[in-house]
């Protein structure tokens, strides 16, 4: 029995609301997986915000029908699709896929869209090897850290040197 007109209408309006929050989509070939296997996947994206929707292409279509940041996905929209709608945490759901996806070896990415712009397996493997954001904090804190430790050892090294010059004058016994 196949969906009604305003069951697909309202899956639609969700694509839309999902794509309008979302900050990347992947898409992903799903054929294969069991269930139990795309279970496994939502619950890891969920760590990241991410969020996956198996849907036919042409309810994504009509999701993506007139919006500019999106009408590009258009070209990857065949064959069994599942998309990964990505808000916040974009390098830590992209790693979530490839862990995924090289444990299952059942499932490959098609591509991505980041920002309006169509990305490649290549680009979509970067991201994945970026660092997270909380390593990047604590290399920021670091560096910082570095810095303010060198102003320190600096200024503190006036007046010792002061005081060992004086010191110095002291011992040789010149007046």
């Amino acid at each position: 029995m196949g969906r009604t007109l305003e069951s697909k209408q309202q899956i639609v309006e969700e694509l839309k609301q999902l794509l309008g929050e979302a900050e990347m989509t992947l898409v992903l070939d799903y054929q294969g997986l069991s269930t139990k296997e795309m279970t496994d996947l939502r619950t890891r994206l969920q760590a990241s915000n991410g969020v996956c929707k198996v849907t036919k292409n042409t309810l994504m279509r009509r999701a993506i029908d007139g919006d500019s940041v999106w009408s590009s996905l258009d070209s990857l929209l065949s064959g069994t699709n599942a998309f990964i709608l990505i808000k916040g945490d974009i390098g830590g759901a992209v790693k979530a896929v490839q862990a995924f996806q090289k444990e299952i070896k059942k499932s490959e990415t098609k591509g991505g869209l980041f920002e309006g712009r169509l990305l490649s397996q290549d680009e979509i493997k970067a991201i994945g090897e970026l660092p997270t954001k909380e390593v990047l904090i604590a290399q920021i804190a670091g560096a910082i850290n570095a810095v303010t430790t060198k102003v320190a050892v600096g200024i503190n090294e006036v007046p010792s040197g002061l005081a060992r010059a004086l010191k110095q004058h002291a011992d040789s016994g010149e007046s």
